[in-house]
């Protein structure tokens, strides 16, 4: 089993470093643009193998794709963030080529792979990879609800005093603050529903908290978090090689789930060894319907950008 990670920085080096720890394959590339960021980096994580006890083998490559053949699993990281001054269209346009590029790459060596896109602005760039390569809709994931989840959890740990383990809690939508919809109503500790146990003034402000974690880190460590994205990548590539059934929240590709069409949108998936095999529907409420509706209108006026590239 191959799987590689495109993007060295901060999230595609944490993805990497949990999928080698958790022994998730037998070979992991790293790659990267940047001179020698990526070989640095797999010889770095090479040196904790004999402390931590994993045998994959991680390899390094700058901008050569060749050495990414035969990968059942690519995650893609790379992109730049939204920088001050920049629109969003900027932004968009800028990551747009750069997914584009990465996605026809990959599919040289390795026309079979499924591909987990966490580049942001995520729902977009999700969708983009699927327009862009043809490939069957469930093997193109978006990461965005799976942090965006074990964000909600944390927040609801943090407010029960209890294991962020015990809780079972998602989010659909966009994975954006504006976007996303924490699902409070659904939300179960083992199996008694949260609600129960939180005031309405506590529901409110762990939902808030929720929808503003990414924002909310960028505040207070001036660049953008890595460790969940990260994880949550890994998780995914986990599900997927060892094909777990595990349900996610992921951005797929949907064709009427959810009164929606001709869109990447987050939305509980059961992910396994073909990718994202099935999409369950939650029943929402009148309320949630119209904020997953709301949702899908701006996800869709990000993804109109991409008509103007």
């Amino acid at each position: 089993m191959k799987v590689t990670v495109v993007g060295a920085g901060a999230v595609g080096a944490t993805c990497a470093d949990n999928i080698a720890r958790a022994a998730l394959c037998q070979e992991l590339v790293l790659l990267d643009i940047k001179e020698g960021l990526a070989e640095g980096k797999a010889q770095d994580m090479m040196q904790t193998a004999a402390l931590l006890g994993f045998d994959t083998r991680i390899t390094g490559s700058t901008n050569d794709y060749s050495k990414t053949a035969g990968s059942s699993v690519v995650v893609i990281t790379s992109g730049i963030p939204r920088k001050p001054g920049m629109t969003r269209e900027e932004l968009i346009g800028t990551n747009a080529g750069i997914v584009k590029g990465v996605c026809e790459n990959i599919l040289k060596y390795s026309p079979d792979a499924i591909i987990i896109v966490i580049s942001n602005p995520m729902d977009t760039m999700t969708y983009l990879a699927l327009q862009s390569t043809g490939l069957p809709k469930n093997r193109i994931i978006g990461m965005g609800g799976t942090l965006d989840s074990a964000r909600f959890k944390y927040q609801l740990s943090q407010h029960l005093g209890c294991s962020p383990a015990d809780l079972n809690a998602v989010v659909v939508g966009g994975h954006g603050d504006t976007t996303m919809i924490p699902l409070i109503r659904l939300a179960t500790w083992n199996s008694a529903p949260v609600t129960g146990f939180l005031s309405a003034d506590q529901q409110k402000q762990i939902v808030a908290d929720t929808m503003v974690g990414g924002a909310t880190l960028t505040k207070l460590i001036g660049t953008s978090a890595w460790y969940a994205p990260g994880a949550a990548g890994a998780a995914l590539v986990e599900s997927i090689v060892r094909d777990e059934k595990k349900l996610f929240t992921c951005c797929v590709s949907l064709n009427g789930e959810y009164g929606q069409k001709d869109i990447c949108l987050g939305v509980p998936v059961i992910i396994g060894k073909s990718g994202w095999e099935k999409i369950l529907d939650f029943e929402l409420n009148e309320d949630e319907k119209a904020l997953f509706s709301k949702s899908a209108e701006a996800v869709r006026a990000m993804n109109d950008v991409l008509k103007t590239l």
